[in-house]
Parts: C-alpha cells; sequence; structure tokens
C-alpha cells in the first residue's frame, strides 16, 4: 500500500505541471511587457516580437493575451513554427489538449526536427494515457540529442508505468544532469529507487528535491513515506502536514496522515 501511495505521490504532480508554465507574475510586470511592447511597437511587422512577449504573458499566467500574440505572429509568418509550439503550450495549460495537440503536428508538419515540439505532443499524449504514442515522441526527440531534460524525464516516467524502474533511473539520472535545478526527475527517480527497495538513495533524491524547491507538496509526501517505511510516524505525520499545508488537496499526504496521525 505505502509503495503504492508513493508511486502516485511521485507521479502525480509531475503527470500535472511537467512541460507546463511556471507562472510567474514577474514575467507580465508592467515594466518588462511595456519593454516587450515597445519593442513591437518599433518593428509591428516582426513576428518574433510578438512571439516573444506571447511567452512572457504565458508565464505570468495571462493565456488570452499570449494566446493573441502567438495568432498575430503566426498571421505575419505562417511558418512561424516555434509559435505553434509555444501557443500549443498554452492550449496545454488551459485544459484544451485538443487544439495544444493540433498546434505541435502544425509545428512539426513545418519542422519535423523539432524536439520541443515533440516533447510538447508527447505529454499531451501521455496526460491522454497514449502511452505508446508518447513514448515514442519522447524517444524521437532523444534521438535528436535533444538537451531538454524534459524529454529523458517524462521517458522516464512511461518506463516507472511500465515497471522497468533501471531504466527509469537512468533517464532521470539523464534529466538532471541536464536540469539540475528541478525538483520533479529527483521525485521521480527516488519512486524507482523505493520500487527497487533502495530508500537510502531515494531519501536523499526526494530530501535534495526539498532543497531545490520547499513548495512541491509532492516531494514532503515522498519524505514522509520514507520515514513511514522505517516505522517514524511521528516524523511521517510531520511531513504529511507539510505537504497538505502546501496542497490541502493533495491525496497522497491526506492517505498518509491518516495512516500515521496518532
Amino acid at each position: 500500500m505505502i509503495l503504492g501511495a508513493l508511486t502516485l505521490a511521485g507521479c502525480q504532480s509531475t503527470n500535472q505541471t511537467d512541460d507546463m508554465i511556471r507562472v510567474d507574475r514577474a514575467q507580465g510586470s508592467e515594466e518588462n511587457i511595456a519593454s516587450l511592447s515597445s519593442v513591437i511597437n518599433s518593428n509591428p511587422q516582426d513576428p518574433e516580437g510578438y512571439n516573444v512577449r506571447g511567452s512572457a504573458y504565458g508565464r505570468a499566467g495571462e493565456f488570452s493575451r499570449a494566446l493573441a500574440d502567438f495568432n498575430r505572429a503566426l498571421e505575419l509568418n505562417p511558418r512561424f513554427y516555434q509559435a505553434y509550439a509555444n501557443r500549443g503550450l498554452v492550449y496545454r495549460n488551459m485544459g484544451k489538449p485538443v487544439e495544444a495537440a493540433a498546434d505541435y503536428n502544425a509545428a512539426l508538419k513545418l519542422n519535423p526536427n523539432y524536439d520541443v515540439a515533440y516533447i510538447g505532443r508527447g505529454n499531451v499524449y501521455r496526460q491522454a494515457g497514449r502511452i505508446d504514442e508518447a513514448f515514442g515522441d519522447f524517444n524521437r526527440a532523444i534521438q535528436l540529442d535533444t538537451t531538454d531534460g524534459r524529454a529523458f524525464h517524462n521517458r522516464g516516467l512511461i518506463y516507472q508505468l511500465r515497471g522497468q524502474h533501471d531504466k527509469a533511473i537512468d533517464d532521470f539520472s539523464k534529466a538532471i544532469s541536464l536540469s539540475p535545478s528541478s525538483p520533479e526527475p529527483y521525485n521521480g527517480r527516488g519512486v524507482s529507487y523505493v520500487a527497487l527497495n533502495d530508500d537510502e538513495n531515494a531519501f536523499a533524491d526526494f530530501n535534495h528535491a526539498i532543497e531545490l524547491d520547499g513548495k512541491v507538496a509532492e516531494s514532503w509526501a515522498n519524505q514522509a513515506l520514507i520515514y513511514e517505511r522505517r516505522g517514524d510516524k511521528a516524523r511521517a505525520a510531520k511531513s504529511y502536514s507539510h505537504a497538505l499545508g502546501l496542497d490541502p488537496k493533495y491525496i497522497p499526504a491526506q492517505a498518509g496522515l491518516a495512516r500515521t496521525r496518532g
């Protein structure tokens, strides 16, 4: 039961956040947008300006404005495959996977070697349960010698789902080497270590994920489960409680706290 809960904890938030836009309100500050708008005003026929500002709006959570900028960029240059992929990511954040997949397909039709679009489309497929197609897209990005750690991380999640934990660990390790400041692959690798009964390495990974970003509920719940496996219910309950303080709806933490409280 604990391993099942840990697997859920290790995969749930990464399924939701990996390749998603991390909202950064500073990107949408008046000063930043004004600067980007000034560039556009000085050359209103340059699609790149709209693409850059659209990305800034997206990171700020201003999705409608982001879409407007990407639409304008594509009006000016219908072959702007990067803008298609960027718009696809915004659609995915908006919960519109059909539109997202269509944009990734459009990007790949224009540039069949665009690794970013394979990664983005692979995530759309993975979230839709189309695992084999997702695996194919992540593989293709890796075959193109991508330096984007998300391709390895996401393929690692599929290996993990298939019970191929040695291969998953290799992929998470590669993702870590490419994106050392991201907590997600540490959580992913930790889950596979637990599946192989290597709690020591798992605990180290979960703790490092917390060091990188202490605001991720998944990391605290994973740490708690190691405490629970060790029989230390007091520390487990404390970490589960911390996870719930970050995300009161996080089911693995709710279930873990119920098991260890008292």
